[in-house]
Parts: structure tokens; C-alpha cells; sequence
């Protein structure tokens, strides 16, 4: 089995990626860009957490900071809808400006759709923590070298409660996009004369091809990575739903496992390192899509 990187590697990048999602925060906010600015906060904060346990819990398991705990974990629940949510906010936006024909938005038509974006980047993935919890079986479960993480008991309802949301938010993703695709191809040619996009005159053809290419690319890799885990789980098979009081009987109990034995398990290697790989990548992705190709 190859082993995982070194812990100090995705320290690095880690931070890094986070420094890639504030830097450029307030030039979004400003555009009022609220889909890439909550894709900007949700990786932010979710390369902060994670760069911070793997400095806390390096080389250690110790029980240190139980509702720091209880907060990352519930934020990496979320972070599992999180980020497909914000790639619809974006596809919505663009669907609605390769849409308009004429007019100019209102501020109580901008107002409704900051409400719609901030319900579906902020309110699905605080449904997804209160849904998790219905399928965890502890507090959290704390990994030397990794820190905590949150544990859902392998049973038929986890997947309709966790595991497929990510597919489902990607899917409806995916058919803007499909449909995004189509009515830019319908009306190139008066896109090709468009210097500007948006009532608001903070879309420009630029950004507008950049944001596309940025929640493709996340909905490509959403739907086949939680499509992966679904398959990855029910291969390793499921526990049998027995009550409320079964599944949370040891929820208070917090088990500490050591690097030595969790990174020669493939199965935990690949869960661990790849979900929190995963929320570098999607920093790493926003920088070179909407920060490097700015500036050019």
C-alpha cells in the first residue's frame, strides 16, 4: 500500500489554500458575486480547520479541545454539501443572465436572489448536520496526524441522510449547466458582442466563461466522487438500521486511534486523506480559474 503524504505536506498547502480563498474575498463581495463568495468562505473555512488539526493533533491523539471537536466536525458535515451548493448558486446566476433578454434587475429582484442563494449555500448544508446526526454514532472520532472526524454509522439511511446529497445538489448543478451550455451556444454571436453580461456590470464575458469553467469542473467531480463513495460503503458493507438508542449507545464515547494503525488500513487512508485533499483541490481550483486568469 502506498503511503499517505506527510502530514506537513497538507499542512503547507492546506494554509495556503486558505490564503487563496481570503485574499480575493473582498473583490467578490463587493461584485456581489454571493455564489463564489460563499465557495470562497465554505473551502476557506474548511482549509483553515483542517490545516489547524493537522498542527494540533500531530504526531498525538490527545482529547484536547472536545467542542473545538464538536464545531470542525459538524463543519466538515457540512462542507459535504457545501460546496456542490455553491457551484448551483453560481450555475443559477449564469443560467439567469444567459437567459435575460431585456430589462434591468430591480433591488428587490437582486434582494430575492441573494435570499435564494444564501438558503441554498447556507441552509442545505445546516440540514445536512442536522440530518447526519440522525445516522452518527459519536461525537466525533479523533485520528493521530489527522485530527477529529465525524463518523456516520454504515446503515441503508445514511445514504438518503449523507452520503447522497452531494450527487443530488450535482445533478440539479449539472442540468443548469447543460442548459448554460445550450443558450450560450444559441446566442454566441450576440455574446460575442456583449462586453458586459449583467444589469449590474459585474459579469463581463471574462468572468462569466471562468465561473462556468470553475462550477464545472466541481460538478464533474462531485457526481462521480460521491457516486465513488456510495459504491466504496455499500461494498464494504452495511449495518443493519436497529433503533435511535443502538445507533447512538457509545455517541459520547471518543475513540482515539493512532497513526500506525489507521494509515495501514487502505480503506481509512483512502476516506481521510481524500476528503480533506479534496477541499485543497477545490481552493487550488478557484485560484487558477478566477484569481490567475484576472490578472493575465
Amino acid at each position: 500500500m502506498i503511503p499517505p503524504p506527510p502530514n506537513e505536506l497538507f499542512t503547507a498547502f492546506s494554509f495556503v489554500g486558505f490564503l487563496m480563498c481570503v485574499i480575493p474575498f473582498y473583490w467578490h463581495f463587493q461584485a456581489r458575486n454571493m455564489g463564489t463568495c460563499l465557495y470562497m468562505a465554505w473551502t476557506g473555512l474548511g482549509c483553515l480547520i483542517l490545516c489547524i488539526d493537522s498542527i494540533v493533533w500531530n504526531k498525538n491523539m490527545i482529547n484536547r479541545a472536545p467542542v473545538y471537536c464538536d464545531i470542525a466536525t459538524r463543519l466538515q458535515v457540512a462542507l459535504n454539501s457545501a460546496l456542490p451548493a455553491c457551484s448551483l448558486c453560481i450555475q443559477r446566476r449564469l443560467y439567469k443572465c444567459s437567459t435575460v433578454t431585456t430589462g434591468v434587475e430591480t433591488r428587490e429582484e437582486k434582494r430575492r436572489e441573494v435570499i435564494v442563494d444564501l438558503f441554498i449555500g447556507l441552509g442545505i448544508p445546516i440540514l445536512q448536520i442536522v440530518a447526519e446526526y440522525i445516522v452518527s454514532g459519536r461525537r466525533y472520532v479523533l485520528f493521530e496526524d489527522y485530527g477529529p472526524a465525524h463518523h456516520v454509522v454504515m446503515t441503508p439511511a445514511a445514504f438518503p441522510l449523507f452520503f447522497a446529497w452531494p450527487v443530488a445538489i450535482g445533478a440539479v448543478s449539472f442540468v443548469y449547466c447543460v442548459m448554460n451550455i445550450y443558450h450560450l451556444y444559441k446566442r454566441k454571436r450576440q455574446f460575442k458582442d456583449m462586453p458586459v453580461i449583467s444589469s449590474d456590470s459585474s459579469l463581463n464575458k471574462s468572468l462569466y466563461i471562468r465561473l462556468m469553467a470553475l462550477s464545472t469542473v466541481e460538478i464533474l467531480g462531485t457526481i462521480p466522487l460521491g457516486s465513488f463513495w456510495i459504491a466504496f460503503d455499500i461494498k464494504e458493507g452495511l449495518t443493519k438500521w436497529g433503533s435511535w438508542a443502538d445507533i447512538h449507545s457509545y455517541y459520547s464515547v471518543i475513540q482515539q486511534i493512532p497513526s500506525i494503525v489507521w494509515k495501514h488500513n487502505s480503506t481509512t487512508v483512502v476516506s481521510l486523506e481524500l476528503s480533506r485533499w479534496s477541499v485543497v483541490l477545490c481552493a487550488f481550483l478557484f485560484f487558477a480559474f478566477l484569481v490567475l486568469r484576472q490578472k493575465r
